[in-house]
């Protein structure tokens, strides 16, 4: 008798393909030897043969073939191994597979319903890119030329650079600038020509960082000026508990997330029905926003 596989012993690319099963019989309804054909590029004998180890090896309640439909559909006490059953991790594979379906067959065909608002990318270099992974990398020093809307002509700095981090707008660097002698954050789409590597460790790195490495919570609220039953709503869709929505995240990372949230800290828009939400603790939060 065959000895079944442990999950942490399947293949990275047979994974990808049960992941895929388990998506698509679950959130779909009905799982066809296509799926794995056009998502893969395989033959229907190769993805014949990965359903039937999906259910020999790991799950051989999970799945049941239906021939009225001529595929395989979910039991009813179907378990997934591969995947997060959740909404919201379906609604994420959505999001991140989006930019894929237009180029993969089976993609397409499952998100056909669904549309994705893209934020116009700003382009980075791939030759300011490596040298900043680099440098983060091996905590190095770079030599750059920055561009800001106080300063529009190319400015040299020295700075070291310890984390990349994705706004939900634009990326940025993290990083210890040596000309104000403090921590700060650096958009890459402003970066000019080809940041140069410099040798040995910075003195600087992302231990000093004392913004970067203490945390704090913003609470976010409804805006009090709606209604109780308007309040309720919004309660809701943000999942909030006690009328309150408790966000933990890095102090240098607060800005960011009243953006992703679209509050505005300094102006209430005449209307509440606009902004629907407000932040909770904003005095408490004030050092670590812009001015």
């Amino acid at each position: 008798m065959k000895r079944k596989q442990s999950i942490e012993q399947v293949r990275w690319d047979l994974a990808l393909r049960y992941r895929l099963i388990e998506t698509v019989a679950w959130w779909e309804g009905r799982l066809t030897t296509g799926h794995l054909m056009q998502s893969f590029g395989i033959s229907r004998q190769q993805a014949s043969k990965d359903i039937n180890t999906y259910i020999n090896e790991h799950a051989p309640k999970n799945l049941t073939y239906n021939k009225q439909i001529k595929g395989y559909i979910p039991s009813k006490v179907f378990k997934p191994l591969f995947i997060d059953d959740s909404a919201s991790a379906y609604l994420h594979l959505l999001y991140q597979n989006n930019a894929r379906a237009p180029h993969i067959e089976g993609l397409a065909l499952a998100y056909a319903h669904t549309k994705v608002l893209e934020v116009p990318d700003r382009s980075v270099n791939a030759e300011i890119l490596r040298p900043l992974l680099k440098a983060c990398r091996e905590g190095r020093r770079l030599d750059i030329d920055y561009v800001s809307l106080n300063s529009p002509e190319p400015e040299g700095r020295t700075i070291a650079p310890h984390t990349l981090v994705y706004s939900g707008m634009r990326w940025h660097v993290r990083a210890y600038c040596e000309k104000n002698r403090e921590y700060r954050d650096f958009v890459l789409s402003r970066l000019r020509g080809v940041p140069e590597v410099r040798e040995g460790v910075t003195e600087n790195g992302i231990g000093d960082d004392e913004t970067w490495n203490t945390e704090i919570s913003v609470i976010i609220k409804p805006d009090q000026r709606l209604a109780t039953a308007q309040q309720a709503i919004i309660h809701n869709d943000f999942g909030m508990i006690d009328g309150q929505l408790l966000i933990t995240t890095r102090r240098a990372l607060v800005k960011y997330v009243l953006q992703r949230f679209q509050i505005n800290h300094k102006h209430h828009d005449p209307a509440p029905e606009a902004q629907q939400i407000v932040v909770g603790n904003i005095q408490e939060l004030k050092p670590w926003l812009y001015d």
